[in-house]
């Protein structure tokens, strides 16, 4: 006999997980829809082409190859080199994340496509990581694209999606930080080490997991100087208020133009003026995103500290990604929220509702044959109202049938028995404060459930 498991890093959901997962999914679809962006969904698989040196040299690590179809065995052996055996291996990969998806599909679309697009997209992605706490190998995203515009208030307002539906499910204490890749290109052009920008970004990024000393050390492996990491100790350290923080990445980077348009840009999203936040977006010189595609604004959004947990979402400017698929000029912006993490969030600071954990909302006790057919005469009208209600499967005993009520947490029962179905009137028990109401059947439909 086969013991019946999964792989590991995935995972099955229940009712209950499933209903506050639809809670966190319908709150933040709904915002989506409010700040005018359109739905759209890609295939689980991509190929393998299509996905391979987007993420930086780890993400390619992380990809779910799929094997070809065929007799992989064979056409291997006949490969000539390398190349030609990981394609007679595999050809296509489980999708990494849904923005490079998301741009093959502007450019494989581009004529159809009214300008700027916006677009959400909310479906599952895979990576190869090792499974722990907060980190899944099959996990949700959900995405907030523009593409097809420069203006910066395309980065407020997606800031704004944020802080909307991190309110919405009132996560207080999260944290919305932020920086610019043009100022740590900026960086780079002062130590004199462009070649290295991904090497640099992608250490700077591990700062809060490996810190400063591991960093350091890194840095030293990827072939940087005690003076070039010298300047990045002096820009790792920048801190204050946010115009402090702009002041000094100026005077340190005064001699990049680069890094001079990107602290202009910051300074645009922290002082636009044009709302103001539930929570303020915080500059973050440290925060670096290692994928090679932003090339503007990026951000990451932090659970509240009281939460052992990474981040929760994040995103930014990328203004040459369709150019990665022969689309030049297409400048594009975008976030994602890691809705596994922050469903482990929301469970662990009790922040779901009572009206996000419930499915039926009345259960019609079966007390025979009479009070069944007239009871489901009433759940169909219940129905039709748009309450959920349930008439019990089986003429049982009624603590049977109390049981399953409790269980379900349906929070009202419906009582027809013979002094009801007589009198045309019903009881309503409510299974939170114990307290029963007896009404004509006609009151049904404006009773308060």
């Amino acid at each position: 006999m086969i013991k019946p498991g999964i792989p590991k890093g995935t995972r099955d959901f229940g009712p209950v997980v499933v209903r506050k997962r639809n809670y966190i999914f319908q709150t933040i679809r709904e915002t989506f829809e409010v700040f005018g962006f359109q739905p759209l969904e890609t295939p689980a698989m991509e190929n393998l082409s299509t996905l391979t040196g987007k993420y930086g040299e780890e993400g390619d690590k992380l990809m779910f190859k799929v094997l070809n179809n065929g007799d992989i065995y064979t056409n291997a052996q006949h490969a000539k080199d390398n190349r030609e055996l990981v394609a007679a291996i595999t050809e296509k990969a489980l999708r990494y994340d849904l923005t490079i998806p998301f741009a093959r599909y502007v450019v494989m679309n581009q004529n159809e496509l009214a300008l700027p697009f916006k677009r959400y997209q909310m479906q599952p992605v895979w990576r190869a990581d090792k499974p722990q706490k907060g980190r899944y190998r099959e996990f949700y995203q959900c995405d907030a694209d523009v593409v097809g515009s420069n203006s910066l208030l395309n980065e407020v307002e997606l800031l704004l999606i944020y802080d909307t539906v991190l309110t919405k499910l009132n996560m207080q204490g999260y944290e919305l930080r932020i920086n610019n890749r043009k100022i740590l290109f900026g960086l780079a052009e002062v130590i004199g080490k462009t070649d290295l920008l991904t090497d640099i970004t992608i250490s700077i990024d591990k700062l809060d997991k490996i810190g400063a000393d591991g960093v350091k050390k890194e840095l030293q492996e990827r072939g940087l100087t005690d003076t070039d990491i010298t300047t990045i100790e002096k820009f790792l350290a920048i801190d204050g208020s946010s115009e402090e923080k702009l002041a000094q990445l100026k005077d340190l980077l005064h001699s990049s133009e680069t890094a001079l348009k990107g602290i202009e840009e910051l300074s645009f999203v922290i002082n636009s003026g044009y709302t103001s936040f539930n929570t303020a977006p915080i500059i973050d010189v440290t925060l670096a995103r290692g994928l090679n595609y932003y090339t503007g604004m990026i951000v990451e959004v932090k659970a509240p500290a009281s939460v052992k947990m990474g981040s929760i979402g994040g995103g930014g400017r990328y203004d040459d990604l369709t150019g990665l698929f022969g689309l030049k000029g297409i400048s594009g912006v975008g976030i994602s929220f890691g809705v596994d993490r922050i469903y482990d969030v929301l469970e662990e600071l009790k922040l779901f509702p009572e009206t996000a954990q419930q499915s039926t909302k009345v259960l019609f006790l079966n007390l025979g044959e009479a009070s069944a057919r007239t009871a489901f005469g009433y759940m169909m009208q219940l129905r039709q109202r748009g309450i959920a209600a349930e008439l019990f499967h089986e003429n049982a005993k009624m603590d049977k049938q109390m049981k399953y009520a409790d269980k379900r947490s349906i929070p009202y029962v419906i009582i027809l028995g013979e002094s009801e179905l007589q009198e045309n009137t019903m009881s309503i028990k409510n299974l939170t404060n114990r307290q029963q109401d007896k009404i004509g059947a006609a009151e049904l439909l404006n009773y308060a459930f």
